[in-house]
């Protein structure tokens, strides 16, 4: 057991307490996975994350994600709130303005040189989602058949059956409660705000966590989507994304197109910082 620098913030929003919380460990090294298992079960946030020093020389820091249930390979909020406290703990980039992070998929760069810092976004694997599957989440979440405007399962570490609307509308009247786990996988839902709204997309992305039917906000998910639209040639504009609307939460994530591939973007507020003992 040792004294440990222990930081929790909000990322993904301008509002503090709007967002998506994440716990980090700033001082992780030398813990056992099992007591960073056992440790972000006690949390019960999303996801928390242990800072260490890391094996790639080309990296800043090494970063372990894990939920209340396994470790992850990447994940959004965590990628750019641990890198907000690695920063707000003393840490100095090797390189200004860009911070490298290592994680299970890994060298991902965080970009702190514009006013929202950004992460490029991972590479995702596109396939077609069978019908099956598809029409099993359609019956399950009574969505009209008509609303569907496009489907994929994408994996960038994470795996989500995601499904494009046609509208905000008709992705935030889906009703979460109606589905359960583990019959379905993570469901990304994605719709286009009207014209001239603040932002341009609403998403959600139904499954469990910290004890709701929903995320937050969820950077990977986010991620994911981008590289689907740009796939499609849609990604040609910087895009505003709304998240967490119908669990009281402002999320606000920032896409942008960029020649290193797709930059995802958000605030984060450092709420808590102290010590604990692990």
């Amino acid at each position: 057991m040792k004294i440990r620098r222990f930081i929790q913030c909000d990322v993904f929003t301008s509002i503090p307490t709007r967002g998506n919380a994440l716990a980090v460990v700033v001082d992780g090294e030398g813990l056992s996975d099992e007591q960073m298992q056992t440790f972000a079960a006690w949390t019960n946030l999303a996801e928390t994350t242990f800072l260490m020093p890391p094996k790639d020389p080309v990296a800043d820091y090494l970063v372990r994600i894990f939920s209340p249930a396994r470790e992850m390979l990447f994940a959004g909020h965590p990628t750019l709130g641990s890198c907000a406290s690695w920063l707000h703990s003393g840490g100095e980039p090797k390189e200004n303005g860009i911070v490298r992070q290592e994680c299970g998929v890994g060298i991902v760069e965080i970009d702190l040189r514009n006013e929202v810092p950004a992460f490029v976004a991972p590479p995702t694997k596109i396939e077609r989602m069978p019908e099956d599957k598809l029409d099993a989440i359609l019956e399950k979440l009574d969505i009209d058949p008509a609303s569907v405007v496009n489907t994929a399962i994408l994996d960038n570490g994470p795996v989500w059956q995601a499904l494009e609307l046609d509208s905000a509308e008709s992705v935030l009247k889906v009703d979460s409660s109606r589905v359960r786990w583990p019959e379905f996988k993570s469901i990304g839902l994605i719709g286009p705000h009207k014209s001239g709204a603040e932002c341009d997309y609403e998403v959600r992305m139904l499954a469990p966590s910290s004890g709701m039917r929903e995320d937050p906000i969820t950077g990977s998910l986010n991620s994911a989507l981008a590289h689907w639209l740009s796939g499609q040639d849609r990604l040609e504009t910087n895009l505003r994304i709304a998240q967490g609307t119908n669990i009281g939460r402002e999320g606000r994530v920032f896409i942008s197109p960029d020649p290193r591939g797709v930059l995802i973007g958000g605030m984060t507020h450092v709420l808590i910082e102290g010590s604990l003992t692990l």
